[in-house]
């Protein structure tokens, strides 16, 4: 259970941010390097997935993240994981991520 704020208090809390967030308290979606160069130890241990999978109607697929190795701030790299693909583990060890820099990725389950 979450601690609530009077509206007073929210509101001081908002006014201190900045109207824009920095990219790394950013939940928006983006390349699977930008998305996880936002996380400590660039991201490894959380499950991603691509923004299309939902769209196609693809529901409990993701990627758990177990290595990375990213380059140029989160622009470019390598990401490895293991695949869940609608609820069942697909990959016994890691494989390399494909679609990496071809398409939308967010955190968290299609």
């Amino acid at each position: 259970m979450g601690l609530k704020l009077p509206p007073s208090a929210t509101n001081a809390v908002l006014a201190l941010l900045p109207k824009e967030l920095p990219p790394s308290l950013q939940s928006k979606k983006g390349t699977l390097y930008q998305v996880l160069s936002r996380y400590p130890q660039d991201g490894v241990g959380q499950i991603v997935h691509q923004c299309r999978w939902a769209q196609k109607g693809i529901h409990g697929s993701y990627w758990k993240v177990t290595r990375t190795k990213l380059k140029l701030e989160g622009s470019h790299g390598k990401a490895w994981g293991k695949l869940v693909w609608k609820g069942k583990m697909l990959s016994s060890r890691d494989e390399l991520i494909p679609g990496s820099l071809k398409y939308n990725w967010k955190t968290g389950s299609s």
